[in-house]
């Protein structure tokens, strides 16, 4: 988007193969995740490690290994280190899990340093912004657990480029379950999509890290953050000024809920807003919302916090908080739309997830 505009790792108990196009590929077998008594297909795991004492050295190696038009749990449990490499798990291949098998989710880490403005290797053209993201997960059912996705792009040394957006992760998908995870980088950290305008996409995030400085929490997915800190982050030149959520919201369908969260932040006060309008595409059509509440404020964030995009009054679409507290909290307002008790009911966890329950599996 341009800048206008833990849970314990599965144990393996048992081992089986697993017959992918032919090929007989290795795998741990969980019986922990899936295993009932009902006789449930238990959740495959595959290792990914670096010293090579996994099955795989590379998470898209794993990811390359699950068979197309794969349906049933994959874990893709992957030893600590820093992992160097883009992800992407294609719409085919459902049910996915990324999960860190360290201590910590600091102890597992996926980062490269594409932005929108990056030449393709092949010449073809740029990244572009979704394309320039870590991790892409656009198959149903994916989750990411105890670990750490990151765009290190360099915005300081690439002031010279055209699009300095950088993805972390970008989810177009169904049913996203992202947990105690660190979700980090500059410009467009966090892109919650969905595969389609007229697509369902649900996503809930708990237990985790957020950290941007620009529009970083971006899209038109149906998603929640809950229980988790936003961290505010200086621009490359040290300057603090910057935007939270950025949501794409199409009419009819909820948006992005920050709810029982933490923003924080080195920055200075009265620098950043909660939120702004994205129309992508200039579609007069979406109706982009955002609802931050029960979240305790750092005074980073403005008295006014809501401000317009691209020539798209925040009036006119759904913006409001409830029950927000610390410093940067304030009372009603006409800059400041607070939910009422009556409308508070209907903007709850369950109202977003429409009768999907997130689970570890």
């Amino acid at each position: 988007m341009a800048a206008n505009r833990r849970r314990t790792p599965v144990d393996p108990r048992h081992r089986r193969t697993l017959v992918a196009g032919g090929t007989a590929l290795l795998a741990v077998v969980s019986v922990q995740a899936y295993g009932s008594a009902s006789g449930a297909a238990a959740a495959t795991t595959l290792t990914v490690a670096k010293d090579g004492s996994g099955q795989y050295s590379t998470v898209q190696a794993a990811v390359n290994a699950i068979p197309a038009g794969n349906t049933a749990r994959v874990v893709v449990s992957v030893k600590p280190g820093t992992y160097r490499e883009t992800v992407k798990i294609p719409s085919t291949k459902q049910n996915v899990t990324l999960q860190g098998s360290g201590p910590s989710r600091n102890d597992t880490v996926i980062v490269y340093n594409n932005a929108s403005g990056t030449q393709k290797p092949d010449g073809s053209g740029t990244y572009g912004t979704s394309g320039s993201a870590t991790v892409a997960a656009e198959g149903n059912g994916f989750q990411a657990r105890n670990l750490t996705l990151s765009n290190d792009f360099d915005e300081a040394a690439n002031q010279n480029m055209s699009g300095l957006q950088a993805v972390a992760l970008r989810t177009a998908a169904d049913k996203v379950f992202l947990d105690s995870v660190i979700v980090t980088g500059d410009q467009d950290t966090l892109l919650l999509d969905t595969a389609s305008k007229a697509t369902l996409g649900r996503v809930y995030m708990v237990n985790s890290y957020v950290v941007g400085n620009v529009d970083f929490i971006f899209g038109r997915a149906s998603a929640v953050i809950d229980k988790s800190v936003i961290t505010l982050k200086k621009r490359w030149n040290g300057s603090s000024a910057g935007y939270i959520a950025a949501p794409s919201t199409a009419a009819g369908r909820k948006g992005f809920l920050i709810n029982s969260s933490t923003v924080n932040g080195d920055v200075s006060g009265a620098s950043f807003y909660l939120g702004r309008p994205w129309h992508a595409g200039g579609d007069a059509s979406l109706d982009p919302m955002a609802t931050f509440r029960n979240t305790n404020l750092s005074a980073a964030i403005r008295s006014a916090p809501w401000t317009d995009m691209s020539g798209f009054s925040w009036k006119d679409d759904r913006f409001a908080e409830y029950k927000n507290t610390g410093p940067g909290a304030g009372a009603a307002s006409s800059d400041r739309p607070q939910l009422s008790d009556a409308q508070a009911i209907a903007q709850e966890t369950a109202d977003w997830l429409d009768g999907w329950t997130p689970s570890a599996s």
